[in-house]
């Protein structure tokens, strides 16, 4: 058996800069490391239990398979905090059918971005007699 300590998802974005402003000031990920030099270093940034690594650079846009999907605490007052940084929301928050809070945006090339809170009820939080 392989025995995960750690996951980072790659991206290479077509325009680095871009997506490091997009990340870091927009979003507002922490910086866990950086690497490398010029326009297309490497950042790597916290997410929740894994990272987010910024690094090189691709001619194309990825793949609309891509996903990220990110747990947040509140994902009203993220709502509000991004619209407040200028950031384009595809869905502000709803509360979906199978009981989480969703709010839908895209990263600069692209990519989907889910930001999810799981409400305090939710069976993913809590099961009772467990």
């Amino acid at each position: 058996m392989v025995h995960v300590l750690s996951g980072r998802t790659l991206i290479h974005p077509v325009d680095p800069e871009r997506s490091r402003a997009f990340y870091g000031e927009q979003l507002g990920l922490a910086v866990y490391r950086e690497f490398g030099t010029g326009p297309e270093r490497g950042t790597v940034y916290f997410l929740g239990g894994g990272f987010l690594e910024l690094s090189g650079r691709s001619e194309t846009p990825p793949s609309p398979a891509v996903r990220l999907w990110m747990q947040v605490q509140d994902v009203t007052a993220a709502h509000e905090e991004l619209v407040a940084k200028g950031v384009e929301i595809a869905r502000p928050p709803v509360k979906e059918p199978w009981g989480l809070i969703e709010m839908w945006l895209t990263d600069p090339d692209g990519i989907r971005i889910v930001l999810v809170e799981v409400p305090a009820d939710h069976p993913i939080r809590f099961r009772p007699g467990i």
